[in-house]
């Protein structure tokens, strides 16, 4: 880390079950960057908002890595949280109630300030 600056990467999906691949792949760098004490923000918009219910993850697994709900229970056991975006979430009528204990409802202001303060963002 250069000058005591923490190193920070933002990752963002924007796929579920219908891409097994892209929906995979934010967690596997997210646990990779995590492992390397890299403070790393997940940002779900779009279909993949649906990851963050309960029990969703369940049976997606991206071709040559290990299943999602394994690498999201890896990322949640580090740390990790996500962030969802309210108007996916409002607009797939998910009820709030039924997200995993570690995500957060946000807007795109805070997606813009996690992006800015990052070094790295990465979009699947």
């Amino acid at each position: 880390m250069a000058e005591g600056k923490e190193e920070k990467i933002v990752v963002i999906g924007t796929h579920a079950g219908e891409d097994p691949d892209r929906a995979t792949l934010p967690f596997v760098v997210a646990n990779a960057a995590m492992a390397m004490d890299v403070k790393t923000t997940v940002i779900l918009q779009g279909d993949a908002v649906t990851l963050a219910v309960k029990g969703a993850g369940g049976n997606i697994q991206g071709i040559g890595f290990p299943p999602l709900k394994d690498l999201m229970a890896s990322y949640f056991a580090q740390g990790g949280q996500i962030l969802l975006c309210t108007p996916c979430i409002k607009g797939r009528n998910i009820a709030p109630e039924t997200l995993v204990e570690s995500a957060s409802l946000i807007a795109a202001a805070r997606v813009v300030q996690e992006c800015l303060e990052a070094k790295a963002v990465l979009n699947y």
